[in-house]
């Protein structure tokens, strides 16, 4: 069985918060699939503009948990442009058992609860 790579399930995870952001009405402006490049999503909704920050997160790890003082940075940057913060985190984890990895052979489940605004 081949694992799913970190690249792919940050790939994975990107495409379910896209299609999130799709369904809500946002317009994208800019998109960075690369995990270490913030924000993933530059995008506009109801005239603001929005940062999203994508993570994968591994079971047994909270998705909804978010690193405080990075995205503390991410909103002062997002101040600058008069922008909106949020974090996605997207729990990925293998259907059969979760403390295996993923594997391009098996079905996996997804946690994510949506967007969530650092305020």
């Amino acid at each position: 069985m081949t694992p799913i790579t970190d690249q792919e399930l940050h790939q994975m995870a990107m495409n379910i918060v896209g299609k999130e952001m799709e369904e809500l009405g946002y317009e994208f402006l800019s998109v960075n699939s690369k995990p270490k490049k913030h924000p993933q999503f530059v995008a506009l909704k109801d005239k603001y503009l929005h940062f999203v920050v994508v993570r994968v997160v591994k079971y047994p790890l909270n998705p909804v948990q978010y690193d405080v003082e990075f995205m503390n940075k991410m909103k002062d940057h997002a101040v600058k442009f008069k922008a909106r913060t949020y974090y996605a985190g997207v729990g990925i984890a293998n259907s059969r058992d979760y403390e295996m990895p993923v594997h391009h052979e098996d079905d996996y489940v997804v946690n994510f609860a949506g967007l969530i605004e650092i305020k």
